[in-house]
């Protein structure tokens, strides 16, 4: 559980007010939601949802919302951008995340979604072996 929960919820307060907003065409706002909700699960179960890292994710859904209503077709997209968004924002300040956890031998490296630039069903991937780790949001699960 996040100890963070009143800025959390100032944030999410701050995304439906923005969502609320409409710009060039509407966009199915459940997928921002499930974007936010699939990488912030992924960054508790790392132990990285920081407030430095959920203002990241954020600022992501916000990107990709415009984003989204510029391109339309783009929506299967949102949550795999979102989630390489917050990869490379933490990747600049806090280091690399999330880190493979399949191989116990070699070299510390991380996973990446795939496929690359998102699409349908984001799942992570070791960088090493190529193999899936886990779908987008189920970095916790076994």
């Amino acid at each position: 559980m996040l100890t963070l929960r009143g800025y959390t919820s100032l944030r999410i307060a701050r995304l439906e007010a923005s969502l609320n907003r409409e710009h060039n065409g509407p966009v199915d706002h459940t997928l921002l939601f499930d974007a936010r909700a699939r990488v912030l699960a992924d960054l508790a179960a790392r132990h990285q949802a920081t407030a430095a890292a959920v203002s990241a994710l954020e600022d992501a859904c916000a990107s990709r919302q415009w984003w989204a209503e510029q391109w339309p077709d783009g929506e299967a997209y949102v949550a795999g951008l979102v989630a390489q968004d917050v990869q490379d924002v933490l990747f600049e300040t806090a280091g690399r995340w999330p880190m493979c956890l399949g191989c116990p031998e070699g070299p510390v490296h991380s996973l990446y979604i795939q496929p690359d630039l998102g699409g349908p069903d984001p799942v992570w991937v070791c960088e090493e072996t190529g193999e899936v780790a886990a779908a987008l949001g189920y970095l916790g699960h076994r």
